[in-house]
């Protein structure tokens, strides 16, 4: 039988309309924004906007957060057709699943893991990171980094407790209920937007206008002779910097079958929670490019940066750099949350197809949430966050992310040609453009990661599809329906 057979939509349909016994109905579109927000919202806007702007765009990185976000729209625009079209939880596997066969859809559902699972480690370790900051370095060092990471004193990590608390902590949460996740949600979101509309706010009158001239890095200057690391190619470089900021928003698609009207919530929740934060960050890095000249951003600390902006010419501001480390905890709390939902539920949709065991689609008798599949992906994920330092997981996310982006927009085009009198609530516009577009940008910015980083998804990649063969093509249950 076909690597590509399909799954016909009324099946999926069928499947999503299922609410008696599947994932429990809660969520409405201020959840679902919040929702976008919480997992967007985290160390790509404090740490990657300093980067990009030291590396490669200057005080241009206000370009390259336009391009970054004009990119995820092309995919958001389409997400939100297809969340509205197929209510169901999986997100860029479901789709696939659908437009493009049962192989391209594992193959996009083991990319996402990428996205979710190795993004909550590397997460919860920039976590542990800020919070010993916080707490002035009172956390032993042993307890606080990976046996793989030693101090300048010559202590050796043992592991990296913070991570897995939180990691843990997070969990029970998601156990407990997707209403009281949101929740949750809603309020470290609260907190989180209000200190960066604080900073907005503040630091606009500290702004130094000669820091935008020249607005882009010019041709010569040391350090950045690279074709993408001044002028429009230095842009583009910050874009594909930036891009670690926009990682997220196709969260909310796996929560479709956990929303009270998806048809309407979705694409308000995946377009909602884009657009603003697409503009706060182009506010943000257009006050922090204006308060400290970029070329300091390259030898005070990149990950401090907000803070050295602050405390070096934000004078009787300095308290506001405290509430910048509680906003990236914040932050970095709620991106956690979302990403190890939005694992779970992927992995639920893949289990209810037999592609992975049937222990990751069983839900809590009395939350109704996957309970355990959170159970595992703590472990999975614990592990990698308690033992493994964070830099290994380097671009991977970014990779899955844009390698989900690339075939959603793809399936929209598929999926107009194959099913044009299926209803659509909300229809992207100008298509094939806007999915042409959008994996032109997606697929550019795979390019634009390093070879080490595609070196090793393509392994990982490899590694899904041996998987796919042992055992996920013997148990899908389309092709057992299908003989």
């Amino acid at each position: 039988m076909s690597l590509f057979i399909k799954k016909p939509l009324d099946q999926l349909m069928a499947q999503a309309g299922d609410s008696e016994k599947g994932l429990k109905r809660t969520l409405g579109p201020w959840n679902l924004i919040a929702l976008g927000i919480g997992a967007i919202i985290g160390a790509g806007l404090f740490v990657r906007t300093a980067a990009a702007a030291g590396e490669a765009a200057g005080a241009a990185v206000i370009i390259s957060y336009i391009v970054a976000g004009v990119g995820c729209a092309f995919a958001g625009l389409c997400y939100a057709e297809f969340a509205s079209m197929i209510p169901i939880a999986g997100s860029a596997y479901a789709y696939a699943y659908v437009t493009m066969g049962e192989f391209m859809a594992w193959v996009i559902g083991w990319a996402l893991v990428l996205e979710y699972a190795l993004a909550s480690a590397t997460v919860s370790i920039a976590w542990s990171e800020y919070l010993n900051k916080l707490l002035g370095g009172a956390i032993p060092y042993q307890w606080s980094h990976s046996p793989m990471e030693t101090s300048a004193e010559g202590v050796s990590g043992i592991m990296n407790l913070p991570a897995v608390f939180i990691l843990f902590v997070l969990t029970l949460v998601l156990i407990k209920g997707t209403k009281e996740s949101a929740t949750l949600n809603a309020v470290i979101v609260f907190v989180k937007v209000a200190i960066v509309l604080l900073f907005i706010a503040l630091g606009w009158g500290f702004i130094n206008d000669a820091n935008y001239t020249p607005l882009m890095i010019p041709e010569g200057t040391p350090g950045h002779e690279a074709w993408n690391r001044h002028g429009w190619g230095g842009v583009l470089g910050g874009a594909s910097i930036v891009f670690f900021a926009f990682i997220g928003f196709d969260a909310v698609s796996t929560a479709a079958q956990e929303s009270k009207n998806p048809k309407r919530d979705m694409p308000i929740g995946i377009l909602g929670s884009l657009a603003i934060c697409t503009l706060l960050f182009v506010l943000f890095s257009h006050v922090l490019t204006g308060i400290a000249n970029w070329q300091e951003f390259k030898v005070s600390g990149k990950e401090a940066s907000v803070a050295y902006a602050i405390e070096t010419y934000m004078k009787g501001y300095e308290w506001l750099s405290l509430l910048i480390t509680v906003a990236i905890l914040a932050g970095f709390s709620s991106v956690i949350l979302v990403m190890l939902m939005g694992q779970s539920r992927v992995f639920y949709s893949m289990s209810k197809d037999g592609l992975v065991p049937s222990v990751f689609s069983e839900l809590h008798a009395k939350f109704r949430t996957p309970f355990k599949s959170n159970w595992i992906l703590f472990i999975f994920v614990a592990l990698f966050g308690g033992f493994i330092p964070g830099s290994m997981a380097g671009d991977l996310t970014s990779f899955g992310t844009l390698f989900a982006f690339v075939l959603v927009c793809l399936g929209i085009w598929v999926m107009r040609v194959k099913n044009p009198e299926a209803p659509r609530p909300f229809k992207t516009p100008l298509v094939p453009f806007v999915p042409i577009m959008g994996m032109l940008v997606c697929g550019a910015l795979i390019a634009y990661l390093d070879g080490f980083t595609q070196l090793v998804a393509l392994a990982w990649m490899g590694v899904g599809i041996v998987i796919y063969f042992i055992y996920s093509r013997h148990h899908s249950h389309l092709r057992k329906q299908n003989p």
